[in-house]
């Protein structure tokens, strides 16, 4: 598989939740199952070791552990249907960290390091630019702007424009929560002729905006547009199914007319995204939201997290009955019903 046209031609990547017991301990059955269900749900890859995998795997030493059981399961089921999927690990920390983790990430068979950031407020862009050349150095890298209120930075158009100057670099994810911040990164890939690198979605709030929009930008000091072309992303962790198809019908419009109905479907999904991720308390309940629909599709047996004080936010659940209510066409609940009982075998 050809990593970089893989994402070029535009995936659902889901980033991978973290299954516990009751005991807060790693509950193999249901993680194993929720890797099955992004590869019968059509997704193009998977992202482990990120945010929704919660960062917190590093401190009790489920890093490896997680991303093996990932990856082995999902090349059991590629193997006896292959086609092509994008294995992403993420990788985190000072600059030995982030190296030590993208070693075993392709040690493992993971295909790229998506490079979260968080957590380095105290490092200059110059430093930050050596940090991503030190992690490229080992394994393809992906970019990452996370969004502040869950532990990112703001980051400048120069940071990006100089980030698309290195070789190793396939992809962005561009997730600051912000349209300002989107638009930075898109001229600054654009403005460095990287035609070859993949911008992805993790605008949790924009997803049908950001995937429908022609970007305005110079090309060769001429006006044109560009696009994001997939989207790997929190929300694509539950109802995977609807996501695949909402991608292949907005690949299938091209360049046509936007169908109103899509905007208001992408209205509807932004309604949707902010009762999972909790969005009236800033995001807290956001992985608890997650694991919450699939709790309720019986895809992890509770909502529990690796921090106890990480738990649903007053009024939380309200929200979720609220949205799966009015929007029942955004869910996917029958398809995992269907093939549930399949996906939780040993």
């Amino acid at each position: 598989m050809n990593v970089r046209q893989h994402l070029l031609a535009g995936q659902v990547i889901p980033a991978h939740p973290l299954a516990l017991t009751a005991a807060r301990t790693l509950d193999e059955r249901a993680q194993r199952a929720l890797t099955r269900y992004y590869l019968a749900a059509g997704a193009g890859g998977i992202a482990v070791g990120v945010h929704t995998t919660q960062f917190a795997i590093r401190r009790v030493g489920l890093y490896h552990p997680v991303l093996q059981l990932a990856v082995e399961t999902a090349n059991a089921t590629l193997d006896a249907a292959p086609r092509p999927f994008v294995r992403i690990a993420g990788v985190i920390g000072e600059t030995p960290q982030a190296v030590s983790e993208a070693g075993i990430a392709r040690e493992l068979g993971y295909d790229a390091a998506l490079v979260s950031l968080g957590g380095m407020d105290g490092v200059d862009e110059r430093a930050l630019l050596t940090h991503c050349r030190a992690v490229a150095d080992v394994m393809p890298i992906i970019g990452f702007y996370l969004q502040p209120a869950v532990g990112g930075r703001v980051l400048s158009y120069r940071f990006w424009r100089d980030l698309a100057e290195v070789p190793q670099l396939i992809a962005v994810k561009i997730a600051p929560f912000d349209r300002y911040r989107t638009m930075d990164v898109v001229r600054a890939i654009v403005a460095a002729g990287r035609d070859d690198v993949a911008l992805y979605t993790g605008n949790d709030d924009a997803i049908v905006a950001d995937l429908t929009t022609p970007f305005p930008v110079r090309r060769h000091g001429r006006a044109d547009t560009t696009r994001i072309v997939g989207g790997l992303l929190g929300q694509w962790a539950v109802w995977t199914r609807r996501a695949v198809e909402l991608l292949a019908r907005i690949k299938a419009l091209s360049d046509s007319p936007l169908a109103p109905s899509l905007l208001t479907e992408g209205a509807e999904l932004t309604d949707a995204n902010g009762a999972i991720f909790d969005s009236l308390h800033r995001f807290a309940g956001c992985i608890p939201g997650i694991h919450e629909v699939l709790r309720r599709q019986g895809l992890l047996r509770g909502t529990w997290t690796l921090d106890p004080r990480e738990t649903l936010s007053p009024r939380q659940t309200d929200e979720l009955d609220r949205v799966t209510k009015s929007y029942p066409w955004l869910t996917d609940d029958a398809f995992v019903a269907e093939h549930r009982d399949s996906w939780l075998t040993p």
